[in-house]
């Protein structure tokens, strides 16, 4: 096991929650990760779900068929698995496009104006970070995606949208994220990215896991309508 402390408690009849550490990181979300991937492929016929959060993994299993002191000595063994902080800051490395303007990203603008920035250098410094995939939720294919600059950390819209277009670019505190389906939501919209960030009739049906890295990548309108075909 790495240095990362972990911990392991019921968390109901038939399921077990693993801490990670209060707080995620890199190092942390390539550990759920690792152990998520294990626990599939070592104990995955009574397993029910694998549900990785920020800094907790939830393992729920089929009470029929194991227990917990079953599911307790495989997560320890997983947990025995996962490598050493060096080698945790890989992952897969996603790319994904986005068309920055104020036309695809409504509070581009304003986001830029309450930071005391410019529209430019606000699309600079969110493309030049390298985020970590921490969780995925709220809807499929939702990617909470940390830690974003914190010359351009956001909070929140006082009101939220009623609608969301899918593709939508946001950042809300030190999170971005590309909203995957047209939804409400309160974050602060600054482009659109025209990669489907979940399809299920693809294997897999996102393009990126919890642990991975994703980069943002500046694409022109043309750019973004050749892939697309039109604007939301």
């Amino acid at each position: 096991m790495t240095s990362t402390k972990y911990s392991i408690s019921v968390a109901g009849e038939n399921a077990l929650i693993v801490y990670f550490g209060k707080q995620p990181n890199a190092v942390i979300a390539q550990q759920i990760a690792q152990t998520t991937a294990y626990l599939r492929q070592s104990i995955g016929t009574v397993l029910i779900d694998l549900v990785p959060s920020y800094a907790s993994l939830l393992v729920i299993y089929n009470p029929l068929e194991t227990d917990h002191h079953h599911i307790r000595a495989a997560i320890r063994t997983a947990l025995s698995e996962t490598t050493t902080e060096q080698e945790a800051n890989q992952g897969s490395l996603i790319t994904l496009p986005v068309y920055y303007s104020e036309e695809s990203g409504p509070d581009l603008q304003s986001l830029a104006d309450r930071k005391g920035l410019s529209v430019a250098e606000v699309i600079a410094i969110h493309q030049q970070t390298e985020y970590r995939v921490y969780a995925i939720g709220f809807a499929p294919g939702f990617a909470y995606l940390g830690e974003v600059d914190q010359r351009i950390a956001c909070a929140r819209l006082a009101t939220p949208r009623q609608n969301v277009p899918a593709g939508a670019v946001a950042i809300a505190d030190r999170q971005t994220a590309v909203y995957p389906a047209p939804s409400p939501g309160g974050w602060n919209l600054i482009g659109l990215c025209p990669e489907p960030m979940f399809n299920p009739n693809t294997e897999p049906t996102m393009p990126v896991q919890v642990g991975d890295r994703v980069r943002f990548k500046a694409i022109t309108r043309e750019q973004f309508l050749d892939r697309n075909g039109v604007l939301p």
